[in-house]
């Protein structure tokens, strides 16, 4: 495992049992968020670094039952709290690596990855990955349930220019990995920018 896999993994193990506790009111977020892909009934979809799997009953719902559902995560505990919280039911849960997707090429019609791009060891080629997973047309959200300004704030440090969600730099970042931004939004309440896989 490469170091920035195990300090991802050691910095959520030590969050697990307590993390959806800890954001009870992100909920309806998560659920806004997952309406925004656009997802029918039939689609597949991937919660990448699905964590809890807070996203994926809204995933579910607008896929309906005939649709697929998958969430992956790197921590094991991640995924013992989204089965104890029965999230499980909702889609397969993988263990895994988003950076090495065990996902044939363009079998998805989207992915989700909620707090996602800031925990990427090498932005460009993940995204790239991710895109290699959809098919042309498909769609990419990145979220968080507050914005850039507010995650800063709570986490004691202030917004910077090379801050990699910034749509500056977020938008050649995408380019570059195949995925066109089509929407950016970065308020208070939430971060959601939504690319479409580029043909």
């Amino acid at each position: 495992m490469s170091d920035d896999q195990t300090r991802v993994r050691d910095f959520f193990s030590a969050r697990a049992a307590n993390w959806d506790s800890r954001f009870p009111d992100d909920g309806p977020a998560y659920r806004d968020a997952a309406f925004e892909l656009r997802l029918r009934h039939g689609h597949r979809v991937l919660d990448a670094g699905c964590g809890t799997g807070r996203a994926l009953p809204a995933l579910r719902e607008a896929v309906g039952p005939s649709g697929v559902v998958v969430g992956i995560d790197l921590t094991p505990a991640m995924l013992e709290a989204a089965t104890r919280a029965g999230r499980d039911r909702e889609g397969q849960l993988l263990l895994g690596d988003v950076t090495r997707l065990p996902l044939r090429d363009a079998s998805l019609d989207a992915v989700f990855g909620a707090g996602l791009v800031s925990h990427l060891p090498d932005p460009a080629a993940n995204l790239r990955e991710l895109s290699r997973v959809v098919r042309p047309g498909g769609i990419l959200a990145l979220f968080h349930p507050i914005g850039r300004a507010a995650l800063a704030a709570r986490q004691g440090r202030r917004l910077t220019p090379d801050d990699l969600r910034a749509e500056a730099n977020l938008r050649p970042l995408l380019a570059h990995a195949g995925w066109q931004l089509t929407s950016y939004i970065d308020e208070d309440a939430r971060f959601l920018a939504l690319a479409v896989r580029e043909d």
